[in-house]
């Protein structure tokens, strides 16, 4: 078994590397799914399309133990690479910067892991190759399509490049955050530069409601809430010697608690309204939710613990890291639904794999597949290789 140990793990580094130099972007992943269904066609896995990119497939249906589901994300992001990798993306404008096709690779090895212990496992397992995690809400349309039905237990993970290689971090409670956006547009009156007595300025009331918002954090909610605002757009077209007459703002913010989520979008309509009054200005603000924050359930996670210091080694837990992070995950919507755990584990060697998730530079770190499997392998009871 050994060698068909070594078999997958090689194939399964191979076939992200095909995947790094082809990458889709959300809701765009035709032929990412579609390579992923011959590698399963290939296995003689059989699985169902869902959610149109996405896919489903099961071993040991009729297994008598825990059904448990294993997802991996498979989209990529709007970024021009700029690594010198030998397989780096052939798409203009279209990079796998966050490790999806890592995830993807390492699902695959997985299920060829799986599939070749397929009568020893104690229940069924479900392989859950999602599309558009990358603010497509993709985790949601697979529920809506069944990709949960029958599904007692969820595990997933993201590698994570401020985590050294070796270690992870997978807690009870919220393992990343929330998140939402707003959108502030202030109509004013326009005019000459030189005369600002006879105009209404928007650029001088969006900086002050770029100040006031940030009391929402330090003054408006207890300090034991993991929270950011981040206003990360101001427009103010015009000239030297023009104040405009619009200037508009967006947003993002970041939460650890849901029930926090109404408070916050309630305080940034009204101190964004009373500061615009205070300046003469009109405004008008919309909020818009995005992913809710991951929570893990605490026997799911203690599981997934379990599993990550049999694989990493007693040293696995990185306690240098602050959680709950801020980024926010699709994986959120699963967790909301049934029981299971997310991790984040770690990939940074001394100097190396330590750009962060979306950057331009982003190299994932090869070495985690085997470890991720392995972990798999323990998560749902499967044999491991001598």
């Amino acid at each position: 078994m050994q060698n068909r140990w070594q078999e997958i793990i090689t194939a399964a580094v191979q076939f992200r590397h095909q995947l790094h130099r082809q990458p889709e972007l959300t809701w765009q992943e035709e032929n990412t799914s579609r390579l992923i269904r011959e590698q399963l066609d290939t296995l003689k896995i059989p699985w169902r399309s869902c959610a149109r990119y996405g896919t489903v497939a099961t071993l040991a249906p009729d297994a008598p133990g825990t059904h448990i589901a294993l997802r991996g994300d498979i989209d990529a992001l709007p970024i021009d690479e700029l690594t010198d990798l030998p397989y780096r993306s052939e798409q203009p404008g279209c990079m796998h910067a966050c490790g999806h096709d890592g995830h993807t690779a390492a699902l695959w090895a997985a299920a060829a892991w799986l599939k070749t212990h397929e009568a020893e496992l104690p229940g069924p397992v479900t392989l859950l190759f999602q599309p558009a995690e990358e603010g497509g809400h993709g985790a949601h349309s697979m529920i809506e399509d069944g990709a949960l039905n029958g599904v007692e237990q969820i595990y997933g993970w993201h590698n994570w490049p401020a985590i050294p290689y070796g270690q992870a971090v997978c807690p009870d409670g919220p393992v990343m955050s929330g998140n939402g956006t707003f959108e502030i547009e202030l109509h004013g009156q326009g005019g000459h530069a030189s005369q600002p007595e006879l105009c209404r300025d928007p650029v001088l009331a969006a900086a002050a409601i770029t100040l006031n918002l940030q009391q929402i954090v330090s003054r408006r909610l207890p300090p034991q809430a993991a929270c950011v605002i981040s206003v990360t757009q101001i427009k103010a077209i015009s000239a030297a010697n023009v104040t405009p007459e619009t200037v508009s703002l967006g947003g993002s913010i970041r939460l650890s608690q849901p029930e926090l989520r109404d408070t916050i979008n309630c305080l940034i309509k009204e101190i964004t309204e009373d500061t615009a009054r205070s300046y003469g200005v009109n405004a008008q603000v919309e909020t818009a939710k995005r992913y809710e924050a991951t929570i893990n359930h605490v026997d799911a996670a203690t599981r997934y613990r379990d599993a990550l210091e049999a694989s990493l080694g007693s040293d696995w837990s990185c306690n240098s890291i602050h959680l709950p992070i801020m980024a926010s995950e699709d994986f959120s919507y699963y967790l909301n639904r049934i029981p299971g755990a997310f991790a984040l584990i770690g990939m940074a060697r001394e100097d190396n794999y330590q750009h962060s998730c979306h950057s331009p530079h982003y190299v994932f770190n090869d070495d985690l597949i085997p470890k991720v499997v392995e972990v798999f392998a323990r998560l749902v009871g499967a044999p491991l290789p001598e």
